[in-house]
């Protein structure tokens, strides 16, 4: 079967979209320690490589390189500047691609990356450099669009040395669209905990938290009554508009335009919006059951980006949301990895 690098891997996401359709992985980078855990514990911990990526020097051969260089300079919640060095970091992804000669490599993004300057010099690359013998496609693509409960768009870009790839034709569409209804109403209403399980493990020289599995991910949160009025006063689909003028904290009272989605509630019979890092504080987005007066868990947030019910996780609990906020949606990633094993065959 053909085999896999997975640059930037995080815990995993695109991986785990890959192996689903057979692909072997031979060697995964990531920087961040409780990722890189998660990452081992679901895939392996030999072929795992804990650092900079820019450290990396024994590069082995590999069929395809998968990867999201950290996309926070392009992202519309960071800094916009190309100056940012995060920016940068491509270009080491393309070292990985002239050292393994892939037959196919994908880059994943956030949507806005597609009009960057740092984007430009990526077709620069195509047009006579680093990666003049690959032809390029690229597009957005909305995870929703693939049977992922989740409105999320990414940029993909899809280099090939064997014939243009061409990105994967939905297979969903707003009539058929997964909804949080059919990905999270089955699991308990009410978390019995606020914590994770008192477990420890050792991967790759360090102990860290974990391995936790399932249900371990659903727990609550310990709301003030304050906060616990706020979110009773939000209907489904409603948001901070809808809370009543002595419930306002001063910043939205005085600011009585902006965005929509914070303190928001989600639909039950819609997709989610973006799952970010910090889906378990209201005030940051989308995130409110679409029934309960709580927060979505650890666990529906998971599911939301379709990680099986089997993966495992490491790390602290705001460890572990930033991990499931950073992934790649799992269902995206295996209509990439289907298209691709279609023109490696």
């Amino acid at each position: 079967m053909p085999t896999l690098i997975d640059l930037f891997a995080g815990c995993g996401g695109m991986t785990s979209g890959f192996v689903r359709h057979g692909f072997t992985p031979v060697l995964a980078v990531e920087h961040d320690l409780h990722a890189a855990a998660t990452y081992a514990a679901n895939f392996g911990e030999s072929h795992m490589h804990w650092g900079d990526v820019a450290e990396v020097t024994d590069i082995p051969q590999a069929d395809v390189i998968i990867g999201g260089p950290p996309c926070q300079g392009f992202s519309n919640l960071g800094s916009k500047s190309v100056d940012d060095p995060r920016n940068q970091l491509w270009k080491q992804y393309l070292r990985f691609v002239q050292e393994a000669r892939p037959q196919v490599f994908v880059i994943e993004n956030v949507d806005r990356f597609r009009s960057s300057p740092e984007f430009a010099l990526l077709l620069d690359e195509a047009d006579g450099g680093m990666i003049a013998d690959y032809t390029l496609t690229h597009a957005h693509l909305l995870a929703a669009d693939y049977g992922v409960p989740q409105r999320r768009t990414r940029t993909i870009v899809i280099g090939s040395r064997v014939g243009a790839v061409e990105h994967p034709a939905p297979t969903h569409d707003r009539t058929t669209w997964r909804t949080v209804r059919d990905t999270i109403a089955a699991l308990p209403d009410r978390p019995s905990t606020t914590e994770l399980p008192a477990a420890r493990t050792r991967f790759l020289g360090q102990e860290i938290p974990g391995v936790f599995k399932w249900l371990d991910l659903h727990f609550g949160r310990n709301p003030t009554p304050l906060s616990l009025r706020r979110y009773a006063s939000i209907p489904p689909g409603g948001g901070r508009f809808d809370l009543p003028d002595e419930l306002l904290p001063r910043c939205w009272r005085e600011k009585p335009t902006g965005t929509t989605d914070v303190m928001g509630r989600l639909w039950w019979d819609r997709p989610s919006l973006t799952v970010r890092t910090e889906f378990f504080k209201p005030e940051k987005g989308r995130y409110l059951h679409p029934e309960h007066d709580r927060v979505i868990t650890h666990l529906e947030a998971a599911l939301l980006q379709e990680f099986p019910e089997t993966f495992a996780w490491c790390g602290s609990k705001t460890n572990i949301a930033k991990q499931i906020g950073n992934a790649v949606p799992v269902g995206l990633a295996s209509a990439i990895a289907g298209q691709v094993l279609d023109r490696l065959r």
